[in-house]
């Protein structure tokens, strides 16, 4: 278990006095090592509270530039860091954060074969990416490595949050679902727009990368309930939070 220095222990006060956290909660923020995949709209609110709780080890990979539309939604980059790789941009803005994070950069695009090289490295992966090919490659790349996986998504006004641990069983007995019950296929190139498209409200971002983080504390700390088999939508026209549970697919399920 990793000890606090007298600075943590200032520092996440808050967190301390809740009994659900602890000193002892703490210190497990202090040992995880998360990966997040992209540092853009939703990787933004992830790293900066991730950051700010006092997780040890962030591990981020990336392959884009920070760019001037990125800063309508991506809040850990500004102005002068436009033309800067967006893993560089956040990493210096951790550092001003919180000091006692350790930052691992990757100035790439996640993929199954980097994971098969680099995932044995972290213990909770955290998808913020913005299109199916990294979703899925990074479903079976958690799920191969047997670690948790917090996913999101965003759309115009829209966005939702579930957590994926198909290497285990939950509490009926029953294996947790996969990516693959949720979202069983890709769909056809070109059938849902991307936000440079459509356009999207940055608040939103904020609001489902905030969830992401929430659910990646919880998975560490091993409090509350996680949204396993739950896949959590929120409709911000309306002010609305919906839940839909889905399991493991009759089919999948005995064909293993």
């Amino acid at each position: 278990m990793e000890t606090l220095t007298p600075d943590e222990i200032e520092r996440y006060r808050r967190h301390i006095l809740l009994p659900e956290i602890g000193g002892t909660g703490q210190q497990k923020m202090k040992g995880a090592r998360v990966l997040v995949i992209g540092a853009g709209g939703l990787g933004t609110p992830v790293l900066e509270y991730l950051a700010a709780a006092g997780i040890g080890t962030i591990g981020i990979i990336d392959d884009d530039l920070v760019s001037l539309s990125n800063l309508q939604r991506q809040v850990i980059h500004d102005t002068g860091t436009i033309g800067e790789m967006k893993t560089r941009s956040a990493r210096e803005a951790i550092a001003r954060l919180n000091p006692h994070v350790r930052v691992v950069d990757f100035e790439e695009r996640f993929s199954l074969e980097w994971a098969s090289r680099n995932l044995s490295r972290f213990d909770l992966l955290i998808d913020g990416s913005d299109n199916f090919d990294t979703r899925y490659a990074a479903a079976d790349a958690a799920e191969l490595a047997k670690i948790p996986l917090v996913t999101g998504a965003v759309g115009r006004f829209d966005g939702s949050v579930t957590v994926l641990k198909p290497y285990e069983t939950g509490p009926d007995g029953a294996p947790n679902p996969t990516y693959r019950d949720l979202f069983p296929e890709k769909p056809p190139e070109g059938l849902i727009p991307s936000c440079a498209e459509t356009g999207i409200v940055g608040a939103l971002t904020g609001v489902i990368g905030t969830l992401m983080a929430m659910e990646a504390i919880k998975l560490i700390v091993g409090i509350g309930d996680p949204l396993v088999g739950r896949l959590m939508l929120y409709d911000s026209l309306v002010a609305r939070f919906d839940i839909i549970k889905y399991k493991r697919r009759t089919a999948r399920a005995a064909a293993e």
